[in-house]
Order: structure tokens, then sequence, then C-alpha cells
């Protein structure tokens, strides 16, 4: 199977991260040379990477938002649990849960956030959640292409992590405020973010030994999944790091 990644920074990382096999490269011809066109058509070359010059139109007709370059790709190459826990190697283990997150604008910024502070690994549903689609890549500026990402059984990956000794956190209005520092995040650590409206299933916050809340001091009662998510992987990073 193949799909169709756009946009400057997707068709790049993915270049970069060199996972997936790249067919062609099509790029509009009234696309000027400089800046990421550049390091794209130059790591399509070094990789041997066919590019075409198109017309717009026909760049249009994947998406609107195509930034003049479209790469003809493999299938996302998913990963799994212990593929992720050996890449945390000599640290404590630190991984991103999504409980049927349905957002790709969502999972594509919580993406880009967990790569950006070196989360080990994402574990997603096999059901009822957005895969790493086109738009995901687009969204997530291409991050998703350097991170392992898993679809499993989170009930079966939640216990997987356990056995290795990591503490699974869950991100829920039920649970206590974190704290800076919080004790709870400072070891390995599995964050929980539930999806959008719903938050955690109920399998899934039982399987949790413990649910935190962000503090809130505003009027609103709650952040949107990718900020508060986004907001919790910081706080853990620099838990982890006191």
């Amino acid at each position: 199977m193949k799909e169709l990644i756009y946009s400057r920074n997707a068709v790049y990382e993915t270049l970069r991260a060199k996972r997936r096999e790249i067919f062609a490269i099509e790029i509009a011809d009234t696309v000027q040379e400089k800046g990421r066109i550049v390091e794209i058509t130059k790591l399509a070359g070094e990789q041997k990477i066919n590019i075409s010059r198109v017309p717009r139109a026909k760049l249009d007709k994947v998406h609107d938002n195509h930034q003049g370059v479209v790469a003809e790709v493999s299938k996302y190459p998913y990963s799994d649990v212990i593929e992720i826990l050996e890449r945390a190697k000599e640290e404590l283990p630190f991984v991103l849960i999504l409980d049927s997150l349905q957002d790709p604008q969502n999972f594509g910024t919580l993406l880009r956030t967990a790569e950006a502070i070196g989360v080990h690994g994402v574990i997603i549903p096999l059901a009822r959640s957005v895969d790493v689609t086109p738009a995901v890549v687009n969204a997530s500026s291409g991050a998703s292409e350097h991170l392992l990402i898993a679809q499993s059984n989170l009930s079966q990956a939640i216990d997987a992590l356990k056995d290795n000794d990591v503490w699974v956190v869950g991100l829920d209005q039920a649970g206590a405020e974190i704290e800076p520092g919080s004790r709870h995040l400072r070891g390995a650590v599995g964050l929980v973010v539930g999806s959008e409206g719903e938050g955690l299933h109920e399998l899934t916050r039982k399987k949790c030994d413990i649910l935190m809340k962000l503090p809130m001091r505003g009027q609103i009662e709650s952040l949107n999944a990718a900020v508060a998510g986004s907001v919790a992987l910081y706080l853990a990073h620099l838990s982890r790091k006191s």
C-alpha cells in the first residue's frame, strides 16, 4: 500500500528518518529552489529518489495545504511495546498512551510534543482511534516519522509496561492536581491521555496506577486533549530531569 505525504516539513522529515520507502517526489513548477525545497532536493538526490516538476493544480488534488511538494511513500511502519521499551536503553522509559483520540490535528500536536521532549514511544489502540495518516504526519510537522508508534490492545500494553516497572499515570479531571516536580512523574512513566470529550475509558482508568489533572486557576473547566496532554508531557519531562 502507498500513500501521499504532503507539505514541506512532512516530506523533509520523512526523508531524514529513512523509515519509509519513498517512491517519488513531485514539486510544483511554480515553487522556487530555496529553503526547505533545497534540502528536500538534496536528500532525495542522496537517496536516489526521482523528483518531478508538475503543475500546481496536480498537487491541489492531493491537499489544499501541500506547500508545493508531495511524496509517494509506503505505509507508516508501526512499532510495538517491546521495541519502545528497548529504545529507552539506559534511561527510564517515558511513554505516551493515547486512549482513542479521534482528531488528526490533536494527534499530530501530541506527537510533535512527544518527539520534542524525547518520549521513547507512543501507544494507540487497535480500533476507535485515528491512525498515522498523511494528515497526522502534516499536523506533527513530520515528528511522527521519528517516533516509535505502536498499535496495541491498551489493556495488554499497560500490563506490559507495568511488568517493566513503568508507573502509569492517567490524565483525568477526577485525579489529584499535578504539582511541579511531582514524584509520580519522576521515574519510568506512561502518561495516558483520553479522547476528546469522553476522556479515559473506564477500563483504561482502572488500569492506571494513579489519576492526575492539571491545576486550573481560570474560569474554564478544562483544556482540549492536545493542549492538556502537551502540558502534562512537559511537566513529566521537567520532573524526570529534577
